[in-house]
């Protein structure tokens, strides 16, 4: 930090000539209040001592760690200053004893002011008409959190500004402050709260980024010269090609040192024969820096980004929040499980290659929480496309890159992209809807292969395939996924209906024409609902279908399973009615009847050619190999679009609930095709078995006989 002049209000000159400037600055040192007459010294003295007690409890921004699920190993991090709070006891004396040396030799005997330093600076500024800096370590500190503390641009003008009045409210806030705290405790924050240059705000950061170690291993040489750095960080960076300035200021500082007693003569002349080592270390930061054995994590931390904005809890808007993350030195875990996320990771990366124009991705919810277990895609997570090949896009510019095989787009969902059409699987809606309704799973309904609908004004919907016409009831028709069966469905149990179910399982509609058809005013006539003609993510999909196996209860997804405050208690939001919950628990309510759901349940074991406990499915599905590789109970169900311009497959057991497509991200006109609509369905079985591997099998509860008719 840069010592800043005492410059008198104006030019002081012919005072100090006169003789009088000692007296002058002396008594303005010791009673600062004085300088202030003519100043609005009363509303002045009001707000030094405001801020003073604010001084007092302020602490500088600290960086947030994000960690993997054990609680140790670090994924990245989010900082404006990298800074990490250290204690003093966690600190070598040598860097206390150096920083004394470099910035204020007379800190242990002083008050917060030093008047002989001041009176010396006044008169060899005179003299010399030079820019000799007086302030102590403890005015320095209150600079530095009046700035850090600041919370306008006019603060920070103000906390930094070089002006007269600044320098006396500084030294008067000094003094106050060192009523309220000892030199320990102002050394400490001092420490931390110091810029080093190279991004390093505090010594932790200093010592590593420098040294890679701790502060409480810094030998004299090393403490000297990152201590000699605080007076101009660029003059002195010891990583400059040319050591020569770093060096020179390393070196008064250890002479300093050693006059001061802390260094015996011969120690200091040794230690300023030693060349300066620096082993350099450049923290890792954001999402990108994701160390490369977990590129694939970079999607759920990215997740963990877009989540947080959205949190009230820290901030009243989505500038605020992400500023409170870079800042807040929070210590944040993610949900994934290492053993889901590996088994999603083999799964999508055999199917579909990095390099592949289709997107396959996957994400994993837990039912009874929304706790997201795995995010993976066949995407390398980069901010680097300067290999990736054009846009397959047609409407691009030749200039527009694709976005494979590195991207960051949240292709998984969480972000604002819009997602995928997701087809027939959103089938799920109306029939949950017509159970929560009351209509039993037996509704039975001879579905022609072309259905005119006369609620949906003349539409008329065909089926994929002429074998699935015939009675149908929910356990059939949705084993086979007859689409006039549920377009009869929806008109019986409205459209509006199904929209509002959907949106409370937590879909959102991201386009024009989708909140267009979804408005009250358009819902009940929304007819090609039922077909999956809306966007959705996997993300959204994967926890709809895990409140389904929840019973019911619908979890709102969550990156996280614990968040915690710089001081170590859980971060916690208000509830409306006074209560104080951690950020971290899951937020859930119930959305459907448990009996509906566990209905829905029993007609969606049909697609994966699993059983359903009540009724039939009719003698086939669309998914019948998903049964034998899970090799325990499960549900789910399929979907393609017009062309198989996507495909998808949405599956769940009573622990877990996943959510697979393949698509172009970039171009929804590019078909997949009908021979890779099988891809979502396998990495789906293959994640589910893989990740439940080794625990109990669970079975689903059965629906009542009162639901099944």
């Amino acid at each position: 930090m840069s010592n800043r002049p005492l410059a008198a209000a104006g030019r002081l000159v012919p005072l100090l000539r006169a003789g009088l400037i000692a007296g002058i600055v002396i008594a303005a040192a010791a009673y600062p209040l004085v300088a202030l007459t003519g100043l609005g010294a009363k509303a002045t003295a009001h707000a030094v001592d405001q801020k003073t007690r604010v001084l007092t409890t302020a602490m500088p921004a600290e960086t947030s760690y994000v960690y993997a699920p054990d609680g140790k190993t670090v994924l990245t991090m989010f900082y404006e200053e990298y800074r990490q709070y250290t204690k003093l006891s966690d600190m070598s004396p040598n860097i206390q004893q150096a920083i004394v040396a470099a910035e204020d030799s007379r800190f242990y005997q002083h008050h917060g002011v030093d008047p002989k330093g001041v009176a010396r600076a006044f008169v060899s500024n005179a003299r010399s008409g030079g820019s000799q800096g007086a302030s102590t370590l403890t005015m320095q500190y209150v600079r530095m959190a009046l700035r850090d503390s600041a919370t306008t641009p006019k603060e920070v003008q103000e906390a930094t500004q070089q002006t007269s009045l600044r320098k006396v409210k500084e030294m008067r806030m000094a003094l106050d402050l060192e009523k309220e705290l000892s030199k320990e405790q102002i050394m400490e924050r001092y420490l931390n709260s110091a810029y080093f240059g190279h991004r390093a705000y505090g010594i932790y950061a200093a010592s590593e980024i420098f040294f890679s170690k701790t502060p409480k291993d810094l030998t004299p040489v090393e403490a000297a010269t990152l201590a000699g750095l605080v007076k101009s960080p660029s003059e002195y960076d010891p990583a400059d090609s040319d050591q020569k300035e770093a060096t020179g200021r390393r070196n008064y500082v250890l002479d300093r040192m050693s006059q001061l007693g802390y260094l015996s003569p011969d120690s200091a002349a040794a230690a300023k024969s030693e060349p300066i080592r620096l082993k350099l270390t450049t923290p890792p930061h954001d999402c990108a820096a994701v160390p490369e054995k977990y590129n694939s994590w970079g999607f759920a931390c990215d997740y963990l980004k877009n989540w947080w904005s959205a949190q009230p809890a820290f901030g009243a808007n989505r500038l605020e929040r992400m500023d409170n993350l870079r800042r807040g030195g929070y210590r944040i875990v993610l949900s994934l499980d290492p053993k889901i996320q590996a088994a999603a990771e083999k799964s999508v990366g055999a199917k579909e290659a990095t390099g592949s124009p289709f997107a396959n991705g996957i994400v994993v919810s837990e039912p009874g929480t929304g706790r997201v277990k795995a995010m993976a895609v066949n995407r390398t997570y980069s901010l680097d496309l300067a290999e990736n090949p054009q846009s397959s896009n047609p409407e691009a510019g030749p200039k527009v890159k694709a976005n494979y095989p590195n991207t960051v787009a949240p292709l998984l969902g969480g972000g604002d992209l819009a997602g995928y059409q997701a087809g027939s699987t959103f089938k799920m809606f109306p029939m949950l809807a017509a159970l929560d309704a009351g209509m039993p799973l037996s509704t039975s309904f001879n579905a022609p292969h072309r259905y005119r609908s006369e609620v949906y004004d003349g539409w008329a919907p065909s089926n994929a395939s002429g074998a699935m016409s015939g009675q149908q009831t929910m356990w059939s028709g949705f084993g086979k996924s007859v689409n006039t069966y549920f377009v009869w469905l929806e008109e019986k149990v409205g459209a509006d209906r199904a929209v509002r179910l959907a949106e409370q399982l937590g879909l959102r509609w991201r386009t024009d024409v989708d909140r267009d058809h979804a408005s009250p005013a358009k819902a009940k006539k929304w007819g090609a609902f039922t077909l999956g003609v809306s966007d959705a993510t996997p993300l959204e999909m994967a926890n709809a279908y895990a409140a389904i196996a929840a019973d019911g209860r619908y979890c709102e997804a969550i990156p996280v399973q614990a968040i915690m405050n710089r001081d170590g208690t859980p971060a916690t939001y208000a509830t409306p009615g006074g209560l104080h919950r951690e950020v971290a628990k899951p937020r859930c309510r119930q959305v459907v009847n448990a009996d509906a759901a566990r209905a829905a349940t029993d007609a969606a074991r049909c697609p994966t050619g699993d059983t359903p406990a009540r009724g039939s499915c009719g003698g086939w599905s669309t998914a019948d190999s998903v049964r034998g590789t899970v090799g325990r109970p499960v549900a789910g169900k399929t979907g393609t679009t017009d062309s198989t311009r996507s495909a998808w497959f949405v599956g769940y057991t009573p622990e877990l609930a996943a959510a697979s497509f393949i698509s172009d991200p970039d171009n929804p006109f590019n078909a997949v095709g009908d021979g890779q609509s099988q891809i979502p369905i396998k990495a789906v079985s293959e994640t589910l078995r893989d990740g439940l591997k080794g625990t109990p099998t669970r079975q689903f509860t059965p629906p009542s006989d009162a639901i099944v008719g």
